[in-house]
């Protein structure tokens, strides 16, 4: 029986409103995924300046599938060098965001002292970026490979933001690395932003070796020691300073730490607490649990670059510059060169920290050079806090 004409109307017309919506539902799925995702992964690798950060950096950036920017708040401290870490907190996580999501022109309000500001050589320590090394911001190497910042650096250079913008959206995972987060409070609207999947690696550190490795930068970390200790600076002599920062640094991984257990169950199964010292130890166990956790595949060109790079045969060459070491010996390397007064001064303001995270205390100076004597205790490590 044929229906009359306003019902076959009504029905085609349905049947139109039906398919529109199917296709936008498509469309918006096909442009939401990227490499068979449905969500980009957002992870951010929170930790202290001298801590290993860099390394870990680099050990998620060399994938393919990252997108790997180093300390881009570095930006917003060197244009504000007479302000706080407290006072900067906010600039820097909208920075974040706004990177996270492939948004470069948020530097516009922090090249004023940069010649060419449109240019990617401008971002902090850019070649130390794979993505910022291979197709589609540079054609000289390819995703599938290690690309050696200083190899990157003489070919690889002055390409427009925009490019930098395009090669970030071709990929399925952004990692950012950051050590300027005191705090957890700025990063808590980025973990619950619907917009962002973020997750966080929380790398920690002994902090003696923390005190070993910043006396070596003294100069190289003025900035960051001047915004840190914030109205404190002029009042405290050198030595002083020191030592106040390396309190400000215990304290920053403590509160971190508790005011992630404050967060409901969901949010906090995107946390993941790693100490640098396992590893070293173990390396290629704990990338592989980091890369599942970034739901990164563990491709077998990496696993045998991270267990190369892990054993070298010396302490590095460099701050700041991942290359061949024996990382287990740079993790003991302040039990010989740290005098024991100074381990004694550490332990005392940041033994809270380091009962927390599984850092025995070293009870004499024998005890502390004598390496047969374990001062990492059988903590659990690199697992999501549940």
């Amino acid at each position: 029986m044929a229906l009359p004409g306003k019902a076959r109307l009504h029905l085609l017309l349905v049947l139109l409103v039906t398919l529109f919506l199917f296709l936008l539902l498509f469309s918006t799925h096909r442009d939401n995924s990227v490499n068979g995702k449905s969500r980009p992964m957002h992870v951010l690798v929170l930790s202290s300046w001298r801590s290993g950060s860099t390394f870990v950096g680099q050990l998620l950036g060399q994938h393919p599938d990252v997108f790997y920017l180093m300390e881009p708040a570095w930006h917003v401290w060197a244009t504000f060098p007479n302000s706080s870490a407290r006072n900067l907190q906010m600039a820097i996580r909208d920075l974040m965001r706004a990177i996270f999501l492939c948004d470069m022109s948020v530097y516009d309000a922090y090249k004023k002292q940069q010649l060419q500001p449109n240019q990617a050589e401008t971002l902090f320590l850019w070649y130390t970026s794979p993505a910022l090394c291979s197709p589609p911001a540079c054609s000289l190497f390819s995703r599938d490979q290690v690309i050696l910042p200083s190899h990157c650096r003489q070919v690889c250079r002055m390409q427009p933001l925009q490019v930098v913008e395009e090669a970030c959206r071709s990929y399925s995972h952004v990692v950012l690395k950051e050590v300027r987060f005191l705090h957890l409070r700025g990063l808590i609207p980025l973990l619950r932003d619907p917009a962002l999947n973020l997750h966080i690696i929380h790398l920690v550190r002994d902090p003696r070796a923390v005190f070993r490795s910043r006396e070596h930068l003294v100069k190289d970390l003025e900035m960051d020691r001047r915004i840190v200790l914030g109205p404190q600076w002029q009042s405290l002599s050198r030595k002083e300073r020191d030592y106040a920062i390396m309190r400000i640094v215990c304290q920053a991984h403590l509160d971190i730490y508790h005011a992630v257990q404050a967060l409901p169950p969901a949010l906090r199964q995107r946390y993941l607490l790693l100490r640098y010292e396992d590893l070293v130890r173990s390396p290629l166990e704990l990338t592989a649990q980091m890369y599942e956790f970034a739901r990164l595949e563990f491709l077998p060109w990496l696993q045998i670059w991270v267990h190369n790079i892990t054993r070298g045969s010396g302490l590095g060459k460099y701050a700041f510059v991942v290359d061949a070491r024996n990382a287990l010996k740079v993790s003991q390397a302040w039990r010989q060169a740290l005098p024991y007064e100074k381990v004694l001064q550490i332990q005392n303001m940041c033994h809270q920290a380091m009962s927390l995270l599984g850092y025995r205390l070293a009870t004499s100076e024998q005890e502390q050079k004598n390496l047969s004597v374990d001062l990492l205790s059988p903590w659990i490590a690199a697992e999501p806090e549940q």
